[in-house]
Parts: C-alpha cells; structure tokens; sequence
C-alpha cells in the first residue's frame, strides 16, 4: 500500500468541519497540532506586543486513492477560497508504523471502490 499525508494548517474555527469533511469521505482519522503562524497580512499589535494567528496543523494519513476526494472535501468545508483560511498540501510517505488496524479498512474501501 501506498501512503500519502495531507497537512492542511487552517483557523482553529475551520477544524472540526475539515476533520468531519474528511471522514464522510473515508478517512479514518486526523491529528490536529495547535500551532501559531504568519502570512501575507501583518499580525496585529496590541500596547506593543504582537498576536500571532492561532493555527491548527490538521494531519490526514491516507491511503494513496483516497488523497483527491479528501482534499476535495477538505478544500469545501475549510473554504480555502476565501482569504486567510488556510491552505492544504500533500507529501508522499516512504514508511508506515502502527497502521496494521486501519489497513483492513483501505483494503475493504478499495475493493467496495471497484464494485
């Protein structure tokens, strides 16, 4: 099997609708790492201090078919066409641990695919 990760950094309130997004459409589960980022925009001031964008680092281990209806259904419910939203990329994975208990279900998904 071949595994690819999607790491899609969004806005705290765009999280549960991607995760949710994600497993409607088959994936098992996801790993969200708070985090704190910068872009195009200036990050405000307050009395001198500067605030960071809260960000959450929302992680899809996935097998290899299921990366485009997932990024699909990601791209929807995180709005990634409005500004700011957040962005999503995906990166090849060269080995996998721990996985033994999901494979049946990427087994089960691509042979139901097929039929």
């Amino acid at each position: 099997m071949r595994f690819k990760i999607i790491f899609a950094p969004v806005k705290p309130d765009k999280t549960d609708a991607i995760v949710d997004a994600a497993k409607a459409v088959g994936a098992t589960g996801a790993t969200i790492i708070p985090a704190r980022g910068t872009g195009m925009r200036e990050a405000k001031t307050f009395f001198g201090l500067t605030l960071e964008d809260q960000t959450d680092i929302v992680l899809f281990l996935l097998e290899e078919h299921m990366v485009k209806p997932v990024m699909e259904a990601i791209r929807t419910a995180g709005e990634f066409h409005k500004p700011g939203t957040g962005i999503a990329f995906v990166l090849p994975v060269e080995n996998v641990l721990g996985m033994e208990s999901q494979i049946e279900v990427f087994k089960n998904k691509v042979r139901d695919s097929y039929f």
